[in-house]
């Protein structure tokens, strides 16, 4: 039996849902500047896979990585962790 490996995981703020069964996923990290040592927060986006078009903006959700679905969905949704108020 062969072993899969690990795949990746980011945890995010959606911040688009107005395709069909797909979401913007933004991913917000704080990174030390290599010259002045402040922290700056840089900001990456997620095309993810949503099956169920179940995400609304402001949810936080856990996506991880999957085969190509299209020519800029690399991203699936594996679970919502917190509904937006």
């Amino acid at each position: 039996m062969e072993k899969r490996n690990l795949r990746k995981e980011r945890i995010g703020v959606v911040s688009s849902n107005k395709m069909e069964k797909s979401i913007v996923v933004s991913e917000v990290k704080k990174v030390k500047h290599p010259m002045y040592g402040k922290f700056v927060l840089s900001t990456k986006k997620y095309v993810a896979h949503d099956e169920t078009n179940d995400c609304n903006i402001g949810d936080t959700v856990r996506i991880m990585e999957t085969r190509p679905m299209s020519k800029s969905k690399r991203w699936r949704l594996v679970e919502i962790l917190e509904r937006a108020k």
